[in-house]
């Protein structure tokens, strides 16, 4: 059976192998523009799109950037990773305790 420092170092070494992190949200929206005769208000309508929001909180205010696709991917694969860090964090602090 493993002691709680080796618990701690395997945790940090996991914590280790994250290379990009970011907190936020991403959202892929498609939506209608304010033109009367664009395709987007056709029955069936054919919306603009998709986009890609990313939005967080930044100095206690909501930011929202839209983003290619490619940054999409990276900021996708960031927030995963923001959020494996914290669940790691979270046993972290339960072996320490």
């Amino acid at each position: 059976m493993k002691t709680i420092a080796q618990r701690i170092e395997a945790l940090q070494r996991q914590l280790a192998n994250f290379d990009y992190m970011c907190s936020g949200t991403l959202l892929r929206r498609s939506l209608v523009c304010g033109k009367d005769n664009c395709r987007c208000k056709a029955k069936p309508p054919a919306l603009h799109g998709p986009y890609h929001y990313w939005s967080r909180r930044c100095e206690g205010r909501l930011v929202q950037k839209v983003l290619s696709w490619d940054q999409a991917r990276l900021v996708g694969g960031a927030i995963r990773n923001y959020r494996k860090a914290l669940k790691l964090l979270r046993k972290w602090e339960t072996e320490t305790v």
